[in-house]
């Protein structure tokens, strides 16, 4: 969806008229109305936003996933809010993919807060101005005269007092208003307060609904045996000793990629897929390794690229600056590693097709639905639930594990939960692209930046079969901008300034992860920045603040809150010593600068103390989700920085499980304070922006700890102590 849609606030609303419930429902990402709503009774139907009930009880459909990034609460209290509803009586319920979901059923990107607070919001206001003007027509005056509370219309002239349950069947007869009245900021009684996550009961108490859970009657179990060489095909198998494992049902080819093993229950099939007997045809590829994709990566800073941004002339103010800098950083391949793997549950009949899982689009499943079971869009229904963690993978591509639930299930006619295995799922990842970055900087003679560019070197993500962006112009002429969008937006920017991309393709599959490419273009941002600080002799924090001056008051804005919140410039304790980063998520808006105290061993070993974080995301609906998902994501982004690296050899993937893909353990977690600046600005992303500071962070620190430079993630006791080692060899 496209999340900077605008459209009016007419085309927003429409309601429909029902005996015992007043619904409502908007259309988000596009200029038109929502279809005509199915009939609907006293009970809800998944084809609206908004029910009030004759009880007073209130139904609000997410048509997000939630994938613990707290959308389950905090797109409701947009509703409830303006509804003034009583949010002790709100149920939150999961859309599934009926036409009036259609536009809005993608979870990513960090947008979901900021492309749903106005829509949700009029959705709100619609309502409680037509209970409003129930009450005002019942009791015969103005409905100026008359207020709410939640829950209850008031008239204080009169004292008289209205339940909303009351005026529904009034309310349901009236025409939607076009152009609602949003609540003035000051009136906000749920917005911006820390409302507890209405998901948190049912996953402490085990009640929660993840893909694993799901049951339908007559379900069988899958799992499936894939080449472990990506391209790889299959030459041929024997079923028998599978067949003869008890519990086995079924033994079905998938696409002469793979094949399937149905059983009663996952462990039998896990068995009788260990006694299959495969032989694979390991295509091409058999032979990729890890340091082939390195000096592959290497050879390609040197080719053609394409500018995303060419301001002035860098290359001639680089010939002739007084002073230039250099430097090559480099971030390696990534696993998306969710603590729940990949499952998906799938019944297709003759005539229909039923599908459940964590999905972060269930639109885009229900599409590759309809083109391998040939069955009408109208006849797919797909079921979101709770999502074990997504960072990325969890949305569809290609015939991954969605589309082999429908296919298995389609082949043997019957209900199936197709599991994949940590293994499974590491082994056959959509890894987050390795890639390199040459940074040059150019100073005049009074040390002002006058010239600065960042070459991006990596495989596209756009230029992916499975992607759309295959046919869009830039990729054809070489230009994926996901990898450019977070440089371009640095705040350093001088007037000869180049932002380009060269696409370099590697023979594994990567995908989106956790902010997409702006970890690995942060890291190389912001590293290049200390070491120019270094170089000129000057505080990093001021140096910073001296290179934007006065282009972009929010990057200054996070950073002043920062520094102050962490004492930077104060002592610190002995051992001990900080690093500072500052980032613009793309074209979010969303404006994060964080501090890091770090200390080294001996044996290269970096612990991270303290970080402290300062978040700008426009306006908050909860500043308890907005600090919690900094949290997280300064602790994913740690994983990345100290400990993951996924490597390959033989054409396949050397790494299986957390032993050997580690993430942050608990006695590794820093001490995070999160401090949110307050404004009125539109919401921006929150989901995705804590990431890609800490990495530059923590190797800063690192690189004041040790006094040399890292330019390679990650910063693991062997890489850093060599490079402790390799600076006591140097003279002097």
């Amino acid at each position: 969806m496209n999340a900077k849609a605008r459209v009016s606030r007419r085309d927003f609303l429409t309601a429909a008229q029902a005996a015992g419930a007043l619904i409502l429902g908007v259309r988000l990402g596009r200029p038109a109305s929502v279809a005509t709503l199915d009939n609907v009774g006293p009970s809800f139907s998944p084809n609206i936003w908004l029910s009030v009930a004759t009880s007073g009880d209130i139904d609000i459909w997410l048509a997000k996933a939630e994938m613990g990034q707290g959308v389950y609460t905090a797109l409701p209290m947009l509703v409830a809010d303006e509804l003034d509803a009583e949010w002790s009586r709100v149920r939150v319920l999961q859309a599934d993919t009926k036409p009036q979901f259609a536009d809005f059923l993608g979870t990513g990107g960090s947008s979901s807060v900021r492309s749903s607070w106005e829509p949700l919001r009029l959705a709100g206001a619609a309502a409680r101005q037509m209970l409003i003007a129930a009450a005002s027509t019942e009791w015969k005056v103005s409905a100026e005269e008359c207020d709410t509370e939640p829950g209850i219309v008031v008239h204080a002239a009169s004292g008289r007092r209205a339940p909303y349950g009351t005026l529904v069947e009034a309310a349901s007869r009236l025409q939607a208003p076009s152009n609602p009245k949003l609540k003035a900021r000051s009136h906000f009684r749920l917005i911006g307060t820390r409302v507890p996550r209405l998901d948190t009961p049912a996953k402490v108490d085990g009640s929660a609904i993840f893909g694993a859970d799901v049951h339908v009657p007559g379900m069988l179990y899958a799992v499936i045996a894939r080449c472990p060489v990506y391209g790889g095909t299959l030459a041929s198998y024997d079923a028998s000793r599978a067949k003869s494992v008890a519990g086995v049902r079924h033994v079905v080819p998938v696409r002469n990629t793979g094949v399937a093993v149905v059983a009663d229950t996952t462990w039998a099939a896990l068995r009788g897929r260990e006694a299959l007997e495969l032989r694979w045809n390991e295509g091409p590829h058999a032979n990729f390794d890890s340091s082939a994709a390195s000096r592959m990566l290497d050879d390609f800073t040197t080719h053609s690229a394409v500018a995303d941004v060419d301001d002035g002339n860098v290359t001639k103010s680089l010939e002739t600056c007084h002073q230039r800098f250099t430097a090559t950083y480099s971030t390696p391949f990534l696993a998306h590693e969710a603590i729940e793997p990949l499952n998906c549950t799938a019944d297709v009949r003759q005539d229909r097709c039923e599908v459940w899982g964590p999905l972060q689009s269930s639109g885009a499943v229900q599409r590759d639905a309809a083109a391998i079971t040939e069955l009408p869009l109208s006849a797919i229904t797909v079921h979101t639930t709770f999502v074990g963690g997504g960072f990325g993978r969890k949305w569809p591509v290609g015939f991954d594990f969605s589309s082999e639930a429908i296919f298995v299930s389609q082949a043997i006619h019957q209900p199936v939960q197709l599991f994949w295995s940590r293994e499974d799922d590491m082994a056959h990842d959509l890894y987050r692209p390795p890639s390199r970055h040459v940074m040059n900087a150019g100073f005049d003679t009074q040390g002002h930046l006058v010239a600065w560019s960042h070459r991006i070197v990596a495989p596209s993500l756009r230029a992916q079969p499975f992607s759309d962006g295959k046919n869009d112009e830039d990729i054809r002429r070489g230009l994926d901008k996901w990898a450019t969008e977070a440089p371009r937006n640095i705040g350093y920017r001088p007037a000869n300034f180049r932002v380009d991309f060269v696409m370099a393709p590697v023979p594994v599959p990567v995908g989106a992860w956790r902010s997409v490419y702006a970890p690995q273009t942060a890291f190389a941002d912001e590293c290049f920045v200390d070491e120019l600080a270094a170089a000129c002799g000057k505080d990093p924090y001021t140096f910073r603040m001296e290179l934007i001056g006065q282009k972009s008051p929010l990057h200054r804005a996070v950073l002043e809150k920062v520094a102050q919140k962490s004492g930077w410039g104060q002592p610190l304790p002995a051992g001990r010593t900080r690093g500072i980063a500052v980032h613009k998520y793309g074209d979010n808006e969303t404006y994060v600068a964080q501090v890091a105290e770090v200390s080294v061993d001996q044996s290269g070993l970096v612990r991270v103390h303290r970080v402290v974080c300062a978040v700008d995301c426009g306006s908050v609906v909860n500043p308890g989700i907005v600090e919690a998902q900094m949290e997280g994501g300064i602790l994913f982004g740690l994983s990345a920085a100290l400990l993951s690296e996924i490597t390959f050899a033989g054409g396949r993937c050397m790494q299986s499980n957390f032993h050997d893909a580690p993430l942050l353990r608990s006695p590794q977690a820093p001490e995070i304070e999160v401090h949110i600046l307050k404004n009125n600005r539109h919401p921006t992303g929150i989901g995705e922006p804590g990431v890609p500071v800490i990495a530059p962070a923590v190797a800063n620190a690192v690189s004041a700890a040790i006094g040399c430079r890292i330019r390679e993630l990650p910063l693991t006791p062997a890489r850093v102590k060599a490079a402790m080692e390799a600076k006591r060899k140097i003279p002097g």
